[in-house]
């Protein structure tokens, strides 16, 4: 648009200036010249027409790609996120069965314990019982008598 503005004031500053016309006024060659002038900067206004088409084409081609790149993006994106959440539920159930595992471990080993120790008490209750009948029987047989203060019994 600027260039059919400025190839208008061209023309028109040629048709007024005092070099392109003589005292009597225009010659037919003046009027060749300008002729030739008009068609020049019409194919030339054209040739520009046509450059600002192919850049607009090529601008709207970019859009194209640029959209393009943008939806392989948010899918690229969207694919990340979806591992990401994998990723994420493989390391919870990992925790949770680490919890499980030593929960249950745990209950195991208490239960163990208490069952050995209900045990040991049994046996120390026993020898406890065992003692208490031999030192009942000390006094009749010196021999045992002998024996159980020998270890501290009696």
């Amino acid at each position: 648009m600027k260039l059919r503005i400025m190839a208008m004031i061209l023309v028109w500053m040629m048709l007024l200036s005092p070099v392109c016309y003589a005292e009597s006024g225009f010659t037919q060659e003046d009027r060749d010249r300008l002729i030739r002038l008009e068609a020049t900067l019409q194919t030339f206004m054209q040739q520009v027409d046509k450059r600002f088409e192919q850049v607009d084409k090529r601008f709207e081609q970019m859009d194209k790609r640029i959209d393009d790149l943008r939806e392989d993006m948010n899918k690229r994106f969207e694919q990340m996120m979806t591992f990401l959440w994998i990723l994420a539920g493989i390391f919870t159930a990992l925790v949770a069965a680490v919890i499980g595992f030593a929960y249950r471990d745990r209950r195991t080993i208490i239960r163990r314990a208490k069952e050995e120790a209900m045990e040991e008490m049994k046996k120390e209750g026993l020898l406890r019982s065992i003692i208490q009948v031999l030192k009942e029987m000390a006094p009749d047989n010196p021999k045992l008598a002998e024996s159980l203060r020998k270890y501290n019994l009696l």
